[in-house]
């Protein structure tokens, strides 16, 4: 197949309620209660104690405050540095340039996945660890280096809408950062911005996601591929083109400009994954750039009525869910103004 040009920005969708914020706080260990009801402090006079949680792999008790908080899950850093949380390492390889703990040289850097330093964790004695995403694969070496840490993975789960899995994640880290309020407004925040997608939608224009990577066009399956495949079964939306035997690999599947075109989708909706992580390459073309340049796209109903929404440039290396709620917003604003 011919491979295709790249494209560039911010989606996801799915319709999903709320009911992720329902973890309890339990006050144990060390904690005591004053006689006025306040918890007890510890000598450096924040409140001591710890909260139960579950994640993943089932309850954990998680200390409060962390004392040392280590992480490795892209999607949890924008809503770490937004909460001023303290890091003592960090995949910070990983991290969006738009994050400012990207360039902290006072959080010990672990790399990125394909070349990691684990065995760095053990300078930073953390008592959480927040592992995930590109790191799952590596809980068993940080429970080696770091055994008296609690590890915490909240990566969304299969079986459990994706939206739901993002608000259920804040949430937990709501409890231990002391940021309920905060996380119950990050998950309102995209109900309401999935909400306003699901009222704009027609439900019969027919819609395609690709991602664009090396100036090719990668097709994002519906309900399987990455960034973008969930929204599809959130949204209900129509696709413009089903592939048998499509992944959810991060590049998406090749697909040729003739598919797209032969397809004719109203609308098109973009993940440039080039623009989190080579934008600064001479080589770089935004994806914008790759499918208003393509004259086999010229006559195709998305491109011609400009009915392409692109997800937030960080997307690929960011996925938080403020990300979401940023892009269902510009679907949102776009399916408005066509409406």
């Amino acid at each position: 197949m011919t491979p295709l040009p790249s494209l560039s920005r911010r989606t996801l969708g799915a319709a999903s309620l709320a009911g992720a914020f329902g973890l309890f706080l339990t006050a144990c260990g060390g904690s005591t209660q004053a006689a006025d009801g306040s918890a007890a402090s510890d000598a450096g006079g924040a409140p001591a104690g710890t909260v139960e949680v579950e994640d993943n792999n089932g309850p954990q008790r998680v200390e409060i405050p962390p004392a040392s908080v280590v992480a490795t899950d892209n999607r949890t850093f924008e809503t770490l540095a937004d909460w001023g949380v303290t890091l003592t390492a960090a995949a910070r390889t990983l991290m969006p340039s738009t994050n400012p703990l990207k360039d902290d040289e006072s959080i010990i850097d672990l790399g990125s996945h394909r070349e990691p330093d684990l065995e760095a964790v053990v300078a930073a004695e953390p008592t959480l660890i927040i592992n995930g995403q590109r790191f799952a694969e590596y809980h068993d070496d940080f429970v080696k280096y770091a055994p008296d840490a609690t590890i915490l993975e909240l990566d969304p789960r299969d079986d459990q809408p994706f939206a739901d899995e993002l608000k259920r994640q804040v949430s937990v880290l709501g409890q231990i950062f002391g940021k309920e309020t905060e996380a119950e407004t990050l998950g309102a925040d995209l109900d309401a911005a999935m909400e306003r997608v699901s009222a704009a939608y027609n439900g019969t224009d027919t819609v395609m996601a690709v991602n664009t990577s090396g100036g090719e066009i990668g097709y994002i399956a519906p309900g399987l591929g990455r960034a973008l495949g969930w929204t599809f079964d959130a949204f209900e939306l129509a696709p413009a083109l089903e592939v048998e035997g499509s992944s959810d690999d991060h590049q998406g599947d090749d697909i040729s400009v003739e598919a797209i075109a032969d397809s004719n989708p109203d609308w098109i909706l973009v993940m440039d994954r080039d623009a989190a992580v080579s934008a600064d390459d001479p080589e770089y073309t935004p994806a914008n750039e790759v499918l208003d340049s393509s004259e086999a796209l010229a006559g195709v109903t998305a491109v011609a009525e400009g009915n392409i929404v692109y997800m937030p440039a960080d997307t690929y290396t960011n996925e938080s869910i403020q990300t979401y709620t940023e892009f269902f917003n510009s679907l949102a604003d776009a399916l408005e103004a066509k409406a």
